[in-house]
């Protein structure tokens, strides 16, 4: 009499990397699709009327850097304090009024930051924000 060798029995293997790849493609597939399509479903209404309206007004973002050292940086490009003003009145125009953000670092001496408004005022710049961190 010939014997078969007994068969092992297989236990179910739930195989997880396969499943993971699906989850992460739906994943991006939904992150694109509601960037994609939500902002066309904006909502869309008529505002009341005014008497006065006030216009919204664009303005030119710029960005003085201040380092440790005291070099000067308009966004991004080295720039003195002499031709500071210069640059900032090409900048402005009548329609596009500036809108600047000082950046400085926090070892940069108080008369460096001074020196700055002193040549916002001098290209008649009406007002600056100063960049800051919480404590």
């Amino acid at each position: 009499m010939r014997s078969w060798p007994e068969r092992r029995e297989r236990h179910a293997r739930i195989e997880i990397i396969p499943m993971i790849d699906v989850m992460m493609f739906l994943l991006v597939f939904f992150v694109l699709i509601s960037i994609n399509v939500l902002p066309a479903l904006g909502l869309k209404v008529t505002p009341p009327s005014s008497a006065r309206p006030d216009k919204i007004v664009e303005r030119t973002r710029v960005t003085i850097g201040i380092d440790r050292e005291g070099n000067n940086f308009l966004d991004g490009q080295p720039v003195s304090l002499v031709e500071l003003p210069d640059r900032l009145r090409g900048l402005a125009s009548d329609d596009k009024p500036l809108a600047v953000v000082i950046s400085g670092d926090e070892g940069a001496g108080l008369q460096k930051l001074v020196a700055v408004l002193d040549a916002l005022k001098a290209a008649k710049v009406a007002s600056a924000s100063i960049v800051t961190r919480p404590k």
